[in-house]
């Protein structure tokens, strides 16, 4: 229930149904291409507590929520109306033409592999992991258990032509079965087979229609099948409309194959590898003039690409270097820079006193560490700006060391601890193995000392640690004057420490400061002058703005979430503008008791990190805009 709130929340805030052109998701971020990104409100967003950040790059609205958004991803298919999203076209079913040539093959590369990155992940992990077991003689190659495992690990990559002909024909808007069987025809056996047979001296050339074929291994290609599905789909839409309805659906996917497959394999394929071929050894012609510098460069910079989506570009360039080289020597250079982030994110984890920062880092640790910066870096590291350039540092000195060694990847995967096996060459350990280990840790150990000395800013740690002798709730003084902001309460009731509320994430502060309230009557008035910043669809939450800058959550009972708005009636919408004593939301507070749920109101100040104290009310009971919160600036 909660994912289908936020997901039905997230679609009011891109500007509805109406305006998806289609939505994919990666491992944190709903990546939508929208008609109109002026409809959406951003701003409101950006404040919803279940979203960490909106980016706008690469020809994509990008909305960052964390680690669950494959579950947030389909209750806004279901919540939508969508059966099918993965590459949705617009209701009038036009082709997106928006951006530039460069947002346009991030959106078109973004599109094609992120359906396949976690399974990707898991392959290469799988792999490094049988690469040490070999090592250590855990296993040995000709045993059965290795055999199957790698055949496990190594299918993907191996049918790489097949599973991306079905997400290219789904990105270039074809039938992606039809796309599929063409990748499929390219890793055939007898096409294999004729592969291998060219390499006899007796070996006889074969001709379609009189002309000579080449014939060349496509296992683990990348390039060929994109080519092909693209010149696929653009062959449906005038062969449906020659062909009669009866017959289209057979005939065009018949004629897509007999065209497009002997395209491929006379004039796509054996373009497409030399260009492989060419990015490859272009690559290696630029990364042997300096591997130091292209390690440095690389690790300081890639946080910045993912931020503005321009990694898309690079991952296939990887996938490429694996399929024509057997190795590659750029995702090694990434570990640094991801680890980076994950130092700086501990070292502002273990400076920072502020509850909700804590609680913050502590999940986008975890996730930086197995290779999800995202969380790490819009949810801490760039918001606080120093932390982000210490993890960008620390990569970049990370990277220039296995850059020098020249540490090399023999399988794709994500950049993270994982990626320490699967550097592990087939000679077995070697200085490239423990220049990856040394280069990261000195990227993570950076990153988390730089943040932890310099990473908060110097006011911001004075506000947050009290010196000895001082009541935890006695604001600090400093020679500058401070001021306090008085919140009113904005409900009768009984008062309630916020470590009493039946709810972790409003007991453990993670939320903000503040306090709760047991209603004794059922209406809620705004506590201050200010702005509705964000009032929740199920009406059970309503965030507001003073005029002063607090962010004020209220959030009536808990759980009420379930109750999807009713016995709840608001008098108020987002971006009104309310004055202290304003009623907002009038509820049944007898019938939601009786429904089970308790009617707890936390009202929390969100931003609390921007104050030096929030001082709740002693009183056992509260009036209706009576004293309830100071804030102390």
């Amino acid at each position: 229930m909660e994912y289908k709130t936020l997901a039905s929340e997230i679609l009011d805030g891109v500007g509805g149904r109406g305006n998806i052109l289609s939505v994919i998701h990666c491992a944190t971020r709903l990546r939508f291409k929208l008609k109109d990104n002026q409809k959406a409100d951003t701003a409101s967003l950006k404040r919803h507590p279940g979203v960490i950040m909106v980016v706008e790059s690469g020809g994509q609205f990008q909305v960052v929520i964390g680690n669950h958004v494959s579950d947030v991803y389909l209750c806004l298919l279901d919540v939508a109306g969508l059966a099918d999203c993965a590459d949705a076209t617009n209701q009038d079913g036009d082709d997106e033409k928006k951006g530039n040539i460069l947002s346009r093959f991030i959106d078109i590369i973004s599109g094609i592999f992120t359906p396949l990155l976690g399974i990707m992940a898991a392959s290469g992990i799988l792999k490094g992991f049988l690469a040490l077991a070999l090592t250590c003689g855990w296993l040995v190659d000709t045993s059965g258990t290795y055999k199957v495992l790698f055949a496990a690990s190594d299918a993907l990559f191996f049918f790489f032509p097949v599973v991306l002909g079905y997400t290219a024909g789904k990105k270039f808007g074809g039938n992606p079965f039809v796309t599929m069987a063409i990748g499929a025809t390219l890793v055939h056996p007898s096409m294999i087979a004729e592969f291998n047979a060219m390499q006899n001296a007796d070996y006889q050339t074969l001709h379609f229609l009189g002309i000579p074929i080449t014939f060349i291994n496509y296992a683990s290609s990348v390039i060929p099948i994109i080519f092909s599905a693209w010149l696929s789909s653009r062959l449906e839409k005038p062969l449906n409309a020659l062909l009669h309805i009866n017959i289209r659906n057979f005939f065009t996917p018949l004629l897509c194959l007999c065209i497009t497959v002997p395209v491929t394999f006379l004039l796509i394929g054996p373009a497409a590898t030399w260009l492989g071929s060419l990015l490859a050894n272009g690559y290696q012609l630029i990364y042997g003039l300096n591997a130091s510098i292209a390690g440095a460069l690389i690790g300081a910079l890639w946080q910045v690409f993912v931020i503005f989506g321009l990694h898309w570009g690079l991952v296939p360039l990887m996938i490429n270097n694996l399929s024509v080289l057997g190795h590659d020597t750029l995702l090694p250079l990434l570990v640094p820079a991801v680890l980076g982030q994950a130092g700086a994110v501990l070292g502002v984890l273990l400076r920072t006193r502020d509850m909700k920062l804590k609680g913050v880092s502590g999940s986008a640790l975890s996730a930086a560490i197995f290779g999800i910066t995202e969380p790490a870096v819009y949810g801490v590291t760039l918001p606080l700006k120093r932390p982000f350039i210490f993890g960008c540092l620390g990569g970049a000195l990370g990277a220039s060391i296995l850059g020098y060694y020249q540490t090399t990847i023999y399988s794709f995967g994500f950049a993270s601890i994982f990626t320490f096996t699967q550097v592990i060459p087939p000679s077995g350990v070697d200085n490239t193995v423990w220049a990856a280990v040394i280069g990261t840790l000195i990227a993570f150990i950076f990153a988390t000392a730089a943040s932890w000395a310099f990473g908060i800013p110097q006011q911001d740690n004075a506000a947050e640690e009290p010196p000895s002798g001082t009541s935890p709730q006695t604001p600090r003084r400093s020679s500058e004057a401070m001021s306090q902001l008085a919140i009113s309460s904005p409900i009768d009731g009984t008062v309630l420490p916020l470590d009493r509320v039946n709810d972790q994430t409003f007991a453990s502060g993670l939320m903000g400061k503040g306090i709760a309230i047991k209603p004794q009557v059922g209406r809620v008035v705004s506590p201050v002058n200010g702005t509705v910043a964000s009032l929740f669809k199920t009406l059970h939450a309503i965030g507001l703005e003073s005029e002063e800058g607090a962010e004020i959550l209220i959030h009536i009972g808990i759980d009420t979430v379930k109750l999807d708005g009713q016995y709840f009636t608001a008098h108020i919408k987002t971006g009104d503008v309310v004055r202290q004593g304003d009623l907002l939301v009038e509820f049944d507070y007898q019938a939601i008791e009786q429904a089970g749920y308790d009617t707890t109101t936390p009202i929390i100040i969100t931003n609390s990190e921007n104050y030096v104290d929030v001082l709740p009310a002693t009183a056992d009971t509260v009036q209706e805009q009576g004293a309830l919160l100071t804030l102390i600036r």
